[in-house]
């Protein structure tokens, strides 16, 4: 297994990735939220910063524009492609982020789908399911994947997903801190239901939820409830060998100390 970060767009991109090298981090996810973002000139900026430090860009973190309301309540009305008022036009941003992988060598793209209805006989599950498959079929002949990040849905809900989207360039980022923190699974469970998908990873710490209304709080890497150690145990035991990409949600000097102790815990597991 390789130990990787996530990395934004801004900046200068040949010292961020310089920087992460240099933390030890021979491998990044590139997020690229924003919509504006896939453009020639920003393909350009990630070919000559990867041919100027070998960083190898293991997945693209692809956004979608409109509103995003990260909750309980309207995150479902809000987030991804099952919501029915914003799943055309971010059908049309997912290829757009397909578009601009080609440009950069890149074959994975990761991002949170939505609420996936747990009724597979329910509208939104059937109008979800035809958006995602439609992308699919239009990455596949590019040799590309799509990833779906783990947390709003139950790993018996993507397992469903997959099957019934039928393609096979499908496959699971599992982030066992959302898998907590929107309250839909172990991720032990997770790891084993989901195994033989799983293709990359956010490697982060946090909490359950304690409400109905907020989802549960994420955490410095080994303050939470995600435990390192059952982790990397069970993706070595379904046979993971892929890389292990440390995500912190905060901003500034403290994040990047999380992120360096979160690479230490996991340098002594691997």
């Amino acid at each position: 297994m390789k130990l990787g970060v996530i990395l934004g767009m801004g900046g200068d991109l040949v010292a961020t990735f310089k920087d992460a090298m240099a933390m030890g981090f021979p491998t990044c996810q590139l997020s690229c939220w924003s919509t504006k973002e896939f453009t020639d000139e920003n393909a350009k900026k990630v070919r000559d910063a990867v041919a100027a430090t070998g960083m190898e860009i293991s997945c693209i973190i692809a956004g979608w524009s409109g509103p995003q309301v990260w909750d309980f309540y309207d995150g479902p009305e809000t987030l991804g492609l099952v919501p029915k008022a914003f799943r055309g036009i971010r059908l049309m941003e997912l290829y757009a982020a397909s578009d601009f992988m080609q440009k950069i060598n890149v074959t994975d793209m990761n991002t949170h789908v939505g609420f996936i209805p747990e009724n597979p006989n329910h509208e939104d599950y059937y109008g979800t399911i035809s958006m995602l498959r439609c992308l699919a079929r239009y990455m596949q002949p590019r040799g590309q994947y799509f990833l779906f990040e783990t947390g709003q849905e139950t790993p018996v809900t993507l397992l469903r997903a997959i099957a019934d989207i039928g393609t096979d360039n499908l496959g699971i980022n599992f982030d066992s801190a959302n898998l907590l923190a929107y309250g839909k699974g172990n991720p032990i469970d997770g790891i084993k239901m989901l195994g033989k998908y799983i293709r990359n990873t956010h490697i982060k710490d946090g909490k359950y939820p304690t409400c109905g209304r907020f989802l549960g709080v994420e955490t410095p890497p080994g303050e939470g409830d995600v435990s390192y150690p059952e982790i990397i145990d069970a993706l070595k035991a379904v046979g993971y060998d892929g890389c292990l990409t440390i995500e912190r949600e905060i901003h500034g000097e403290q994040q990047r100390l999380d992120i360096l102790k979160a690479r230490d815990m996991l340098l002594e597991l691997i």
